[in-house]
This record gives C-alpha cells, structure tokens and sequence, in this order.
C-alpha cells in the first residue's frame, strides 16, 4: 500500500509538471502580452501556495510513518516558499522594469531571475521523482 507521502509526492510532481508543461508555456501562446503578464501574476503565487501546502503535508506524514524524505521536502519546500515571497517579487520588478527601460542590462536581470525560478522548479521535481520513486520500492528505507 502507498503511504500518504508518497501519495502527496505523486501528486505534486504531477502539479508541477502539468503547470510547467502544459500551463506555462499555453499561457504565453494563448494570451497577449499583457494578458499573460496579468494572469502569470495571478497565478503563480497561487501555483507556490499549492506548493508549500503539499510540502508541508508531506513532511508531516513522512515524519509520522518514520521516513527520512522528509529531509529532500524540507529542500522542496523551501524552493517553494523561497519562489513564492522572494523570488516572485524580484522577477516581477525585473520584468516591470524591463518593459519600460527596454535596456540589456533589465533584460539580462529579468532572464537570470527567470533562470534561477526554472532551476528552482527543475531540481523540485527531480526531488520529487526520487520520492515518488524510492517509497514504491520495497527495497529502499527513505
């Protein structure tokens, strides 16, 4: 039987690579350029909250069923929150400044903010794969 952690791991990493795959870049395609900018601001705080929520119910139910995965959501977890109150702020005055400047310096300042969010996400998921992987194996004790 699945263990709730694995469980909540399954279904963040299906979150995450839904959004990433599916959500992200359909909003860039589907919506002008200030739409996309309006709805991606109103979504990703709210994509991060999602995150933290089930990071956060993953480590209780790790720590209750004695595994140590909750080591790699703690990580998971403070990308998200790191994402959401730091991160997310900074990419949005980057980009706000960007649009009006029109300067390589903004523009290089926007891209690395954004690099560093999609590095963020990508090492989440990668953790959370090793998760979801390792507690369906009975050999491995995570």
């Amino acid at each position: 039987m699945l263990s709730m952690t694995a469980i909540l791991s399954t279904i963040l990493l299906g979150t995450m690579l839904f959004f990433a795959v599916i959500v992200a870049p359909s909003i860039h395609k589907s919506l002008e350029k200030e739409e996309a900018l309006t709805f991606s601001r109103y979504l990703f705080p709210r994509y991060f909250l999602c995150g933290i929520v089930l990071s956060v119910l993953g480590i209780v139910f790790s720590v209750l069923d004695g595994s140590y995965t909750f080591i790699l959501l703690i990580v998971i977890l403070l990308g998200f929150v790191y994402s959401r109150q730091i991160l997310l702020p900074k990419i949005s005055k980057a980009k706000d400044q960007w649009a009006t400047s029109e300067s390589p310096q903004d523009k290089a300042r926007y891209k690395s903010l954004h690099r560093r969010s999609v590095i963020i996400n990508a090492t989440q998921i990668t953790l959370l794969a090793i998760i979801v992987i390792a507690t369906q194996q009975p050999w491995v004790d995570l």
